[in-house]
């Protein structure tokens, strides 16, 4: 009997975390990373487990450092390092930094690429020096597996409440034999006697029970669309009494949505039906500033908005061609993008950015930067993010020989076709920008978060 019960406390254990070790092996296979080479001059996907050092990677916005790299060149590349730091704000990477500049993750304007890493915005060709455990990931990877996992408080706790009951039944069933055999002299009955009490009073149903619990939570948990790898984790769960949470991708949805928009001393929300005509211009700024195929949640935001309550000649506009782009700078926190009209009769400048920075390339008098920190305040206290948007216009005349006609749309030129880059003005500051407006963004809550929270 103790051998049965012993088998189904074994059987239950290896049958549930058998399943979820299925469950997510399954789903590490449709994960698994690939990566663009560059092979013999060729470019080709593959695996990232059959990358080796010395290959050359190509990067976009939205793809996953395969492997540890040095960055050999790249336009305006940012990455998500949060996989490795825990900080949810994009780093900057700069080509030809020096080797030692970035020897852990985090940090601004090193040249190393971390695998894991998302690349967020611009693209660039890196040269790979890690792979496997031999990167940053995969040192902590290895030292994870070094982790002796220790028993739980429940566990301890029936080991010494199972101790305790043995050595009680233990004693008990000796003793019982020992009397039956000395008071009756039937000393073979008073060790079937003994027997019987130790049957009885044996706590072999404690880890039995404690096992069935557990399982039984893990099933439950598990309807929830949750894994539970060890059942012991359970116990850990149930005896949390206060969460800590991070905000980012796990109370909200991390896809960022226009919140509050303020142009002219006027403000719209998203409570209003429908957009004002007034703010059509901010918008359209806004998405013209933006790249034409947005990966960055606050781009996509822009285009969503846009999408939904601009005219389409404001969302699409035929024939305007991406001349050129000012990426973001650590000393300028402000980009920009140049369009030829239509027309062809003259550029029209959009730029975006933190407000301090778009507030000094329009050269604003201190009354104007005062009422915009109002506006910028008043949108902080609701906990938006705020960006500022602005335009200017440069006439054709201005336009560099070497730029050429472009018969490309909106969507299929982009600011790396313009031609060599001293061909345009050198700096924003070169272009007399005007205010169009604030944007506030929000990234909304799941919907399941209030329930959960009420719970």
């Amino acid at each position: 009997m103790l051998l049965a019960f012993a088998g189904v406390n074994v059987g239950l254990v290896v049958v549930q975390e058998g399943r979820t070790e299925r469950a997510l092996a399954a789903l590490k296979q449709l994960t698994s990373p690939t990566a663009l080479v560059i092979r013999d001059g060729a470019r080709q996907r593959v695996p990232a487990a059959a990358l080796v050092a010395g290959d050359l990677v190509a990067l976009a916005e939205g793809d996953r450092v395969p492997a540890d790299a040095e960055l050999l060149a790249g336009s305006d590349l940012q990455a998500d390092e949060s996989l490795l730091t825990g900080e949810s704000v994009p780093v900057g990477k700069h080509p030809g930094a020096a080797a030692g500049a970035q020897a852990r993750p985090g940090g601004e304007g090193g040249p190393r690429l971390w695998s894991g890493s998302l690349i967020v915005r611009g693209s660039g060709l890196g040269r790979v020096v890690a792979t496997g455990a031999r990167t940053e990931i995969g040192r902590i990877g290895t030292s994870l597996g070094t982790v002796v996992t220790a028993p739980t408080a429940l566990q301890i706790q029936t080991r010494r409440l199972v101790r305790l009951f043995a050595t009680l039944g233990i004693g008990a069933s000796v003793g019982l034999a020992v009397v039956y055999g000395l008071l009756r002299g039937a000393w073979v009955k008073g060790v079937l006697a003994g027997i019987t009490l130790a049957m009885a009073t044996l706590p072999e149903e404690f880890p039995l029970v404690l096992t069935v619990f557990l399982v039984l939570g893990a099933w439950r948990i598990s309807q929830s669309k949750v894994l539970t790898r060890r059942a012991s984790a359970i116990e850990a769960l149930g005896a949390v009494t206060v969460l800590c949470t991070d905000k980012t991708g796990t109370l909200t949805v991390n896809r960022m949505r226009v919140a509050a928009l303020v142009a002219d001393g006027a403000s719209w929300t998203p409570a209003a039906p429908d957009l004002p005509e007034r703010f059509h211009p901010l918008v359209s700024l806004a998405m013209l500033a933006s790249r034409p195929d947005p990966f960055d949640p606050m781009e996509r935001a822009f285009f969503d908005l846009g999408a939904r309550c601009l005219p389409p000649a404001l969302v699409h506009r035929p024939g305007w061609v991406l001349r050129h782009g000012y990426p973001l700078q650590p000393a300028l926190l402000a980009m920009s993008q140049l369009w030829q009209t239509a027309d062809g009769a003259g550029f029209l400048v959009a730029a975006k950015g933190a407000p301090e920075a778009v507030a000094d390339l329009c050269h604003l008098p201190e009354p104007a930067r005062a009422a915009l920190r109002r506006d910028v305040a008043s949108l902080a206290a609701q906990g938006l993010r705020v960006l500022a948007v602005a335009e200017a216009v440069w006439p054709a005349a201005a336009m560099p020989e070497e730029a050429g006609p472009d018969e490309a749309g909106p969507d299929e030129a982009g600011p790396d076709e313009a031609g060599p880059d001293e061909a345009w003005p050198a700096a924003q500051h070169a272009f007399d920008f005007r205010l169009a407006g604030l944007v506030g963004l929000a990234d909304p809550l799941r919907p399941e978060v209030p329930a959960a929270v009420r719970a």
